[in-house]
């Protein structure tokens, strides 16, 4: 089997090919091609983390859509003094679907 950990939207996501990944937003249109970093890959027994050996290894995904996170509700309130704040908050997300490693 064949997998790589690669670097996406400031966290690290464990992917191989036909895996739906969502990551932070990407400025790519929806069916846009795009490249992640590997940071290790994984083949079979075969385990490589080396800076010179993933720098030929490519990951690509195709974007498939833009969407949102959930709504988180913040909210703050100081006792006695009628301090009260509220605030939401949802993020902006990028669902990927990994097409290859070469």
């Amino acid at each position: 089997m064949v997998y790589a950990i690669v670097k996406a939207g400031g966290r690290q996501e464990k992917v191989s090919v036909g895996d739906i990944v969502v990551v932070d937003r990407l400025k790519a249109a929806a069916g846009a091609t795009v490249e992640l970093a590997p940071v290790l890959l994984v083949d079979g027994d075969k385990v490589t983390s080396d800076a010179k050996a993933l720098s030929k290894v490519k990951v690509t995904a195709e974007v498939v859509r833009d969407e949102r996170g959930p709504k988180i509700t913040i909210l703050k309130f100081k006792n006695k003094t009628g301090y009260r704040k509220r605030l939401g908050h949802r993020q902006d997300l990028t669902r990927l679907k990994v097409t290859g490693i070469k």
